[in-house]
C-alpha cells in the first residue's frame, strides 16, 4: 500500500495528476482543494496517499493534508459512498466547512454539494456525527430531558439505541427542543424510514 508519495509534478488537471518519483509516473486523483494547493509542472509535490485496491484495478487518491485524507476514509467507510463519491464531496465543500456540517447535522448545507442528495446527506450526517467528535458545549437540562424521552420512545417501538441516538441528535437539531414531543417523534420515525 502507498500511503506517501513525493516528487515532482509531471502532468496536471482539476481531477488527476502524475507525480514523477525517480522516473516512475504515478497516476494519482485528488480533489479540487488539493489541486488549488498544486504549484506548476516540474515543481516538487508531496502528497499523502490512499491506495483502493479492487479486483480489477488499483488507484491513488491523493491530498495535501491528513484532514482530508481522513475525513475522506470517514466518507468512503460509509455504505454507498465509493471513493470516487468522496472525492467529488472534498471539491465541493471545504473540509472545515464538511465538519462544522455534519456536527450540527446541516443536511441543506451537505446536500448543496453537486451530486449529493438528501438521503445521502442525512446517511453522512447520521454516521460521522460520533466519529468527528462533539465540541465542548454542555447541553441544557431540557435538552437532555426531550432527549433521553425521545430516545425512550423509539426504543419501546422496538428500534436499536445505535441507530435511535443518531437520529435523535439528528431530528433534535432540526426542529429545536421547544417542538412538541409528538412532533418530535413523527419526524425521528420519518427520518428512519427514509435511511
Amino acid at each position: 500500500m502507498i500511503g506517501r508519495l513525493k516528487g515532482v509534478l509531471w502532468e496536471k488537471s482539476a481531477a488527476r495528476i502524475v507525480i514523477d518519483v525517480q522516473g516512475i509516473g504515478y497516476d494519482v486523483h485528488i480533489p479540487l482543494s488539493s489541486f488549488l494547493k498544486l504549484g506548476k509542472t516540474g515543481e516538487p509535490v508531496d502528497l499523502r496517499i490512499y491506495t483502493h485496491m479492487t479486483d480489477n484495478s488499483i488507484s491513488l487518491y491523493g491530498f495535501f493534508s491528513e484532514e482530508e485524507r481522513d475525513l475522506f476514509l470517514k466518507l468512503i467507510g460509509i455504505s454507498g459512498i465509493g471513493p470516487k463519491i468522496g472525492l467529488n464531496i472534498l471539491s465541493g465543500i471545504e473540509v472545515s466547512d464538511l465538519e462544522e456540517a455534519i456536527r450540527s447535522s446541516d443536511i441543506a448545507r451537505i446536500s448543496l454539494v453537486p451530486g449529493i442528495g438528501k438521503k445521502t446527506a442525512m446517511r453522512i450526517a447520521l454516521e460521522l456525527h460520533e466519529k468527528l467528535g462533539k465540541k465542548d458545549v454542555l447541553p441544557d437540562v431540557k435538552t437532555i430531558k426531550v432527549k433521553e424521552d425521545l430516545i425512550s420512545a423509539l426504543l419501546n417501538l422496538g428500534f436499536r439505541r445505535s441507530e435511535v441516538e443518531k437520529t435523535v441528535v439528528v431530528v433534535l437539531r432540526e426542529c429545536g427542543t421547544d417542538t412538541e414531543f409528538e412532533t418530535l417523534l413523527r419526524e425521528s420515525l420519518k427520518l428512519h424510514s427514509r435511511l
